[in-house]
């Protein structure tokens, strides 16, 4: 599996592009991928993403940048080093679907299934059996990332939001969740919950 976080300029993958892709390879923590790029041509940037990613306009449209086919096709590269294809991720179907949309925009091969693994859902399940009633909120799953994050012991994720720290504090989960072990070495110190605070 590899974790993937991506940072765009809005919430429509035909409309608006990637600015950043996070991963990383879920059988080896070393093993990472961060690259940003600028905007394509007439994209649609919504206010609302950049304040959550933090970038600035003048930013995702430095022509310095390389561009949006040139980050897949180096994300689409790094997954070959990769054993397993499978895509993960807190939501991963809005990752995947831009990575896939920018792909196919570009006449790029794209050699990834369309099944991927939700973190929500494996968190979900894990309170379930635990006992443990998931947040709602109008009748909904309310199970954000930052949810996750303390049900397993975690700190929220840090804004503005990055791809990688993204994906790292995802596959952290994932661990804690799966193996009910830290992913990361830098974590290690921090205790598994899952539990909320009271």
């Amino acid at each position: 599996m590899i974790i993937v976080d991506i940072e765009t300029s809005g919430v429509d993958c035909r409309l608006c592009s990637i600015l950043s892709i996070g991963a990383v390879d879920f059988a080896d923590p070393k093993n990472q991928f961060y690259e940003e790029c600028r905007i394509f041509d007439g994209a649609h940037v919504e206010k609302e993403a950049l304040g959550v990613n933090g970038f600035t306009r003048e930013q995702i449209s430095d022509p310095k940048k390389q561009t949006d086919k040139e980050i897949v096709e180096k994300f689409l590269a790094w997954m070959k080093t990769t054993k397993e294809w499978t895509i993960g991720g807190q939501n991963p179907s809005f990752d995947r679907d831009f990575l896939q949309y920018t792909a196919y925009r570009y006449h790029i091969n794209w050699p990834l299934a369309h099944r991927i693994i939700d973190l929500h859902s494996v968190a979900y399940f894990h309170m379930k059996r635990k006992g443990i009633e998931p947040p709602q909120k109008n009748s909904h799953s309310a199970l954000s990332l930052d949810g996750i994050l303390t049900y397993v012991g975690m700190q929220k994720e840090p804004h503005p939001h990055n791809a990688l720290t993204g994906a790292k504090l995802e596959a952290e989960a994932f661990s804690r969740l799966f193996n009910e072990k830290p992913f990361f070495d830098e974590y290690k110190t921090i205790p598994i919950t899952f539990a909320f605070p009271k």
